[in-house]
């Protein structure tokens, strides 16, 4: 088909509806029943050459539109300094949340002017994720257990990562990249959804990673790489720093064959000439002239003159120049799209945290140089165990981790504080440590909040995170001399200022005020925002002539009838199996510490032998457990049903929890019912593990911890009292 032909063909699909074929579709949507094909292809333009297809798939406009955004709460910033010191313009990121909603937040920053890089550039300069791979495929985790199994699986899965991607292509800076770590069963199903997000024009890279030397697979070739989809925000400009590999050891043995005597270094020499007719040129003692067809070309980014004066050139028996090249100065050769040197860190090794599918610092290493300078914005938003932030750290960047496991969440909080003593990336080695504290870090609540903490803010600040809780826009206007803040849609918004009017409540007299001055021009609906202790009447709403008046009651949860969708808690594992499990979450939540009651103290050893008969171990028996969940339907939990795990901080400092343990609630249960030790889970660790005080954080599956401090003396002798 040629160009004219084409247009024909588009103006034929754009062609205007007749009068008869308006009214049957208007007819055939009022009456909730699906268009012909022959009427889409008219009335909507595909804008895809092609695309993947499948059940529940959503509008990217939809997607942007419709996400709730969690307003960023914090909790914490570490290593921030004396408090007398100037501003920071920018401080790390650390989120616990849903990363679609954050995502969402982090768009809103974008556009507000409040996320940059270093040079002012809008956005994110590289985004990498390692999302998990829904293959239902079991890893080995620290303790030999499954790591995880994921339980998005198909189309599920493919919207659930796709919703994610559509955010992070508007997050981009205009000269930025993206990689996306994937497993060989969900690649090519991807590929063709980046390809649909991004353009596929603006992929650059398939890159296949070798995991381990080598795999046994009996019926088939050996699994043993996975891939990394390597896409840019535009075709034609990104940021690229080239990246290198270390040579094999077979090329070096047949490139590097010369030692040079006086100092030992291995070389091989290069033909000083290059394509192309050139001059003769002086050098070495008397005129040359190239050979024909060729010139006197420099090396090494130096001249003729400047090789010379260095005595790298050398001049062979047949009088030919050539330069020397030292194996000790070269960077390696060019990286390819094949890895075969970023293998995951082995359970012997330091850089070993103990956390499921942990990747090595040394990928990413090369993936933050490759695609970003010092100063740039990193983000990850399945970020896991921390690898890419710790690596963006050493490499004098900024960055943003978004993880929904308090386990990821006190691992990377952990590997930050910790960076100095971890390994230096510049050390060929390994054997340096990194030495230096890392930059400020500000830890974020993201869809479950403190709400103590929130009634703490000062005025505007409470105001500000009340709109944005509830998803109004932050627009003060007046109705009939009253003051209104926003609107949620087309609707008045007031948040209730309970600071200024400390003796006012919000009761049925304060509504028929409100009503008396604004009548009916306030509208069909009115909210209004206000703390649940501050209410005096129970129901969701008042109705006053034509309008019904909203209260939205913090802390509660959002009335579904507002948003037109349910709400999800996100959820905590209760198995090692379970951590990487991925769960959308809607809306917002407030924190509710769990009931605990347990019993401290010391036993002997569960397993005895010859070298610890003499040791105890400190015990913590669970004997309840039960968390408080604010609901609209009464939810009720069997004891220890919603406990997730058990954190441990042996050494705690008095400010920082340091993670050190974690005990998983299915393992606990596991070895409860095969003791039968009745409704009880213990926890053990050997006595000598304490140093000072500990840390103890009991965690629910909805996210909640129960802390408490104890020390040795807390847990009374059992053994001596037998």
């Amino acid at each position: 088909m040629d160009e004219g032909e084409k247009g024909k063909a588009g103006a034929t699909a754009m062609r205007k509806l007749s009068e008869q074929e308006i009214e049957r579709i208007v007819s055939l949507l009022k009456e909730g029943k699906p268009l012909p094909e022959d009427y889409k292809t008219i009335l909507f333009d595909s804008k895809k050459e092609y695309e993947l297809i499948y059940a529940d798939k959503e509008r990217e406009e939809d997607i942007l539109a419709d996400t709730m955004a969690a307003p960023l709460q914090p909790v914490k910033t570490f290593r921030n300094g004396d408090k007398g010191t100037v501003p920071l313009s920018w401080t790390n990121m650390l989120i616990f949340g849903d990363n679609l909603q954050v995502l969402k937040t982090l768009l809103q920053m974008k556009q507000e002017g409040k996320l940059k890089n270093a040079d002012g550039t809008p956005g994110v300069r590289l985004v990498y994720i390692d999302p998990p791979f829904a293959t239902r495929q079991e890893f080995r985790g620290s303790q030999d257990q499954k790591a995880y199994q994921d339980k998005l699986a198909g189309a599920r899965f493919l919207e659930f990562l796709r919703k994610r991607l559509v955010f992070l292509r508007e997050l981009l800076s205009e000269d930025g990249s993206i990689y996306v770590h994937l497993d060989w069963k969900k690649g090519h199903y991807v590929k063709m959804i980046m390809d649909e997000v991004f353009g596929e024009d603006k992929f650059r890279n398939e890159i296949a990673r070798q995991t381990v030397f080598s795999h046994s697979d009996a019926n088939q070739f050996g699994r043993n790489h996975d891939l990394i989809l390597f896409y840019t925000k535009h075709q034609n400009y990104y940021i690229w720093n080239i990246q290198y590999q270390k040579y094999d050891e077979s090329y070096i043995n047949s490139a590097f064959k010369n030692i040079e005597p006086e100092t030992g270094r291995l070389c091989q020499l290069v033909s000083l000439n290059a394509a192309g007719q050139g001059p003769a040129k002086f050098f070495c003692g008397k005129l040359r002239q190239p050979p024909r067809g060729r010139h006197w070309a420099g090396a090494l980014g130096k001249s003729i003159e400047e090789l010379e004066k260095e005595g790298r050139i050398v001049i062979s028996k047949n009088d030919s120049p050539r330069v020397k090249y030292y194996l000790d100065e070269m960077p390696g050769k060019v990286c390819q799209s094949i890895w075969t040197d970023v293998f995951d860190p082995q359970s012997q090794s330091d850089e070993k945290l103990g956390y499921p599918t942990q990747k090595p610092e040394v990928l990413l290493n090369r993936v933050i140089k490759a695609s970003s300078n010092p100063g740039d914005l990193v983000l990850d938003c399945f970020a896991g165990s921390g690898t890419t932030l710790a690596v963006a750290e050493k490499l004098g960047r900024r960055w943003i981790g978004v993880d929904c496991g308090k386990l990821a969440i006190y691992t990377m909080q952990k590997r930050l504080l910790n960076i100095a003593e971890s390994k230096d990336l510049e050390d060929p080695q390994k054997k340096k440590k990194y030495g230096k504290q890392c930059k400020p870090f500000t830890l974020y609540n993201a869809g479950l909040y403190d709400y103590k903490m929130i009634k703490e803010l000062p005025w505007e600040e409470y105001r500000d995170f009340a709109l944005k809780l509830f998803q109004c826009r932050d627009q003060r206007h007046e109705i009939s001399k009253i003051e209104l803040d926003g609107y949620l849609g087309a609707d008045s918004v007031m948040v209730f200022n309970y600071q200024k009017h400390k003796d006012a409540v919000l009761d049925r007299g304060f509504i028929d005020d409100l009503h008396r001055y604004l009548g009916d021009r306030i509208g069909r609906r009115f909210f209004i925002i206000a703390p649940a202790a501050s209410v005096q009447f129970l129901e969701d709403y008042i109705e006053k002539g034509k309008t019904r008046c909203y209260i939205l009651r913090i802390p509660y949860s959002i009335i579904e009838e507002i948003h037109n969708r349910g709400f999800t808690k996100i959820k905590q594992p209760v198995s090692e199996m379970d951590v990487n499990d991925t769960v959308d979450a809607v809306g917002f939540d407030f924190i509710q510490a769990p009931t605990v009651e347990c019993q401290y103290f010391l036993d002997k050893p569960k397993k005895a032998d010859l070298f610890n008969q003499n040791t105890k171990e400190c015990v913590i028996k669970i004997e309840r457990f039960e968390s408080r969940v604010i609901s609209r339907k009464p939810l009720s939990f069997a004891n220890l049903e919603t406990l997730s795990m058990i954190m441990l901080d042996y050494d705690f400092d008095g400010e920082v929890f340091d993670l050190d343990d974690v005990f998983y609630a299915e393992n606990l249960k596991k070895h409860a019912l095969s003791k039968a030790e009745g409704n009880g889970y213990e926890v053990r660790f050997a006595e000598d593990k304490v140093k000072g005080q500990i840390m103890v954080i009991y965690i629910d599956i909805f996210g909640n911890e129960k802390r408490e401090i104890k020390t040795v003396s807390d847990f009374d002798d059992k053994r001596e009292k037998e």
